[in-house]
């Protein structure tokens, strides 16, 4: 048994932890800020353990030196392609690597995932998947350092995980990916139910996260790049072609 609590950073950023009710120890991804971590864990009387780091950008690192003062045996994981650009690193990982988190009887395999960054990593331990800024609900990221084609790679090998498989991406993107989902393919239906939802959850103060590959898989435009329809309403030749213009689209959206 284990919970997944969102821990709220910045303007729209998930700080995920990741506890176990009988035990005082906790795992933390992405603490792009300490002070709200520093909260949480003592809120919760938690010990950190672990940080996982999906890539170098400052939102997703810039609370980790803190941490670490207040926690120096927390084991910081993270790419090992990016080691030069994150401090405070403790271990380096690559793709297919297993982390083996003993004290807390966890085992996740390292994804690598290039596209908004070249050493970009999603960390997987069924039926979570820890994906960073890569695969969004409804979106993905923006290709600040990877091709198009680096991206959809990644994202299809996402999509080879399990429909049950619960995406818990580091930001609140999920209603502005939606209305550009409702632009890309506007007659798909389950764009709109979808968005209804995830409306209600926000007006709530609910996160809309996490989603699941399955609900990706029918809403997502960007895991949908092998899809005729979309590929001929797009005037695109395939399914790079198709995800290249989207991309590009939605960052003028």
């Amino acid at each position: 048994m284990h919970t997944i609590t969102p821990i709220a950073a910045f303007q729209d950023n998930y700080i995920w932890a990741l506890c176990q009710p009988d035990n005082d120890l906790c795992i933390v991804v992405d603490p792009g800020d300490a002070k709200p971590v520093q909260a949480f864990l003592q809120q919760h009387n938690k010990q950190l353990t672990a940080m996982l780091i999906t890539h170098h950008h400052h939102d997703h690192t810039g609370g980790i030196a803190a941490l670490r003062q207040d926690w120096p045996n927390a084991r910081v994981i993270g790419p090992a392609a990016e080691q030069d650009k994150i401090a405070d690193l403790t271990e380096l990982v690559s793709h297919n690597d297993i982390i083996t988190i003993d004290n807390m009887q966890l085992n996740f395999t390292v994804i690598s995932v290039p596209g908004h960054t070249l050493g970009h990593i999603a960390f997987y331990s069924a039926p979570v998947l820890f994906c960073g800024d890569t695969l969004f609900s409804a979106g993905c990221g923006r290709l600040f350092e990877g091709s198009p084609k680096q991206m959809l790679n990644s994202l299809t090998i996402l999509a080879t995980l399990p429909d049950n498989t619960q995406v818990y991406c580091t930001h609140e993107y999920t209603l502005s990916n939606l209305a550009f989902a409702a632009y890309a393919e506007p007659d798909n239906i389950a764009i709109t139910d979808y968005s209804a939802k995830c409306a209600k959850l926000r007006q709530q103060q609910q996160p809309t996260l996490p989603s699941t590959l399955g609900i990706e898989k029918q809403i997502n435009p960007f895991l949908r790049c092998n899809n005729k329809d979309l590929q001929q309403y797009w005037q695109a030749s395939s399914a790079l072609d198709l995800f290249s213009k989207i991309r590009a689209a939605k960052d003028q959206f």
